[in-house]
């Protein structure tokens, strides 16, 4: 498998400060290619949430330089390996970004969305609002959100329509750093080949339909990293003419 990357980033019309924070890397193998990639959305009500966000992408950098490479150098990889690793990961982060807090009596959080392709698998992690998508011949969300709406649309108290006009949409049910416990939804599938992974923030997502997403960032539309990088802006630039407030982030992994 050979992967193209891309990943961008953007302030916003509104906001003084830019909370998200990401990371996207090709990693070779004497076996093979794979690509980690990561999105974390500080949040945007909290204070300093940029540094909450920046610990998270800071700790599985390391995480990826040291730790997984002693993995693959064992040559065992599995979705219970990863669980376990990346559980590590987030749990020691929550302390810190708490005890942080508690230390500059502030409150600060962030979602957090990481995702390891390799030529069989994928692996993807998820706490909070920030999401993964599968683009082959449509689009198909492979995380599902920690929100309050999300839930109640599980519990069939409001309809997807009714959902996009609720007022507590950004009510998250879980974040690092906001809560003693925190408990990352996993999720394990097959990487297909020619297709495009996408993670995001939610600034990226609520001013844009997925009809949109999928005309602009589909597989036939993203062949090379300049296709790439000129659609996702077009994206971005779309959700600022429609007023989105938040920060606005995107990572783009094209698989063939």
């Amino acid at each position: 498998m050979n992967y193209l990357i891309a990943a961008d980033t953007d302030i916003g019309i509104k906001k003084n400060t830019n909370q998200d924070s990401l990371t996207v890397k090709l990693i070779n193998t004497s076996k093979e290619k794979m690509v980690f990639a990561l999105l974390c959305d500080g949040m945007g009500g909290l204070a300093k949430g940029e540094i909450a966000s920046a610990e998270i992408v800071d700790a599985f950098n390391y995480w990826i330089r040291h730790d997984f490479i002693n993995i693959i150098n064992k040559g065992f990889l599995d979705d219970s390996e990863i669980r376990k690793e990346w559980e590590k990961v987030i749990y020691t982060q929550n302390q810190r970004i708490m005890e942080y807090g508690e230390k500059h009596d502030i409150s600060l959080g962030s979602t957090v969305v990481a995702a390891l392709f390799t030529n069989q698998r994928y692996y993807i992690a998820n706490i909070g609002d920030s999401r993964v998508y599968e683009l082959t011949d449509e689009i198909k969300q492979l995380t599902k959100d920690q929100t309050l709406i999300n839930r109640e649309i599980e519990l069939g108290n409001l309809t997807e329509e009714e959902a996009q006009q609720d007022p507590r949409r950004n009510i998250l049910l879980q974040c690092v750093g906001a809560t003693e416990t925190v408990c990352p939804d996993f999720f394990f599938g097959e990487t297909k080949k020619n297709a495009v992974y996408m993670l995001c923030s939610d600034g990226f997502r609520h001013e844009i339909s997925s009809e949109e997403i999928f005309t602009y960032l589909n597989p036939h539309q993203l062949l090379d990293q300049n296709s790439m990088k000129r659609n996702m802006e077009y994206l971005i630039e779309l959700n600022k003419s429609r007023m989105e407030n938040d920060n606005i982030s995107v990572i783009t992994v094209r698989t063939y």
